[in-house]
């Protein structure tokens, strides 16, 4: 009974011997415990993520005073090399980032010319709060094409990360938009995309068709439901004559297979 009544006792002595875990290093951290005396711009120095971006992830205002014990959030970021042809609306669009975001995170003008070579910063998106106003509802989508699924969507965060649909049809078939809308971008993204081409649906809806062979709108044009777009195509990485199919909502992908009427 006694060595019973014991080994209990000898866990907790074990356990509270045992080594704890090493910290995470500041500039890996995702959160932030702020401790006494520091303050916002000695976190983001540590951190290596600018200021403006911790300060945006996280509500702070001028002058951005920060209290020990408060939790930050520090948005991890990502680099993109631009090559010729790039874009901001074409980055922006590859990484699921808005231009603007980016533009802050690397101190530069939003309409500043980019050039082969340089290597921007591309910040992380912290999720919208719960409490946020639901989004609008969508629009009626329609298929752009009538053909095969060859590879469905998958969320980022998976293996199969895959952010639209892929479409087998012959080349040279007339793709046709989604829902009603205005061109926001009519030209080529040479990393994945190809020729593609982004229409804006309005509450934050948009819908993108790519590995196109021919494009046949312009930016700034308004469509109508069913009007051509482009025709389907090889280009970018698409593994034969296909179109890449993607939905999103204020940036983020969205299935397409939810939103788009059941195949015949």
């Amino acid at each position: 009974m006694k060595r019973a009544a014991l080994l209990p006792a000898a866990l907790l002595l074990i356990a509270a011997h045992e080594p704890e875990p090493a910290p995470v290093p500041p500039d890996q951290e995702t959160e932030h415990l702020v401790r006494p005396g520091e303050t916002l711009s000695g976190i983001a120095n540590r951190a290596k993520v600018p200021r403006v971006l911790i300060a945006e992830a996280n509500g702070l205002k001028p002058p951005y005073v920060v209290r020990a014990g408060q939790t930050l959030k520090i948005p991890r970021t990502r680099r993109h090399t631009v090559i010729r042809g790039d874009t901001g609306f074409s980055i922006a669009y590859r990484h699921g980032v808005p231009w603007r975001d980016i533009a802050v995170a690397n101190g530069i003008d939003t309409e500043a010319p980019l050039r082969p070579g340089q290597v921007l910063l591309i910040p992380t998106i912290i999720a919208v709060p719960d409490s946020a106003p639901a989004a609008a509802p969508a629009p009626r989508f329609a298929w752009p094409v009538a053909g095969t699924v060859r590879r469905g969507f998958a969320a980022r965060g998976t293996s199969d990360y895959h952010d639209g649909i892929d479409i087998r049809v012959p080349e040279g078939t007339a793709v046709r938009a989604a829902a009603a809308g205005k061109v926001v971008f009519a030209g080529s993204e040479p990393r994945q995309f190809g020729k593609l081409v982004v229409l804006d649906h309005g509450n934050g809806w948009n819908s993108a068709y790519a590995f196109l062979s021919r494009i046949t709108v312009r930016e700034g044009d308004d469509v109508r439901a069913g009007e051509r777009v482009g025709l389907s195509g090889r280009t970018g990485l698409a593994k034969g004559p296909e179109v890449h199919f993607e939905l999103r909502r204020n940036n983020r992908p969205v299935d397409p297979a939810k939103e788009l009427p059941e195949a015949k």
